[in-house]
């Protein structure tokens, strides 16, 4: 279904309840395309573990290790730990 923003602002509640049921609902703008409502999936704790352990992988992936920082800020310091 394609309707204007225009119509669609007095038909929000039914739009959304087509939506909803997994009819495709496009707004139009100057009769192109801007929008589409769409349902949230809804997903299992199984689910967002998985995709959560997923994005946490991918980043492992990419980390190179850096200098140690145990010792990072010594030139801060002098041998009695003032300020140098």
């Amino acid at each position: 279904m394609r309707i204007s923003v225009a119509e669609a602002e007095g038909q929000l509640a039914d739009l959304v309840q087509k939506a909803e049921a997994s009819h495709e609902v496009i707004l139009t703008q100057n009769g192109r395309a801007v929008a589409r409502l769409v349902p949230i999936a809804v997903q299992s704790a199984a689910d967002r573990e998985r995709i959560l352990m997923a994005a946490r992988d991918a980043g492992r992936a990419t980390v190179t290790p850096g200098p140690s920082a145990a010792r990072s800020q010594d030139f801060l310091y002098d041998e009695d730990g003032l300020p140098a």
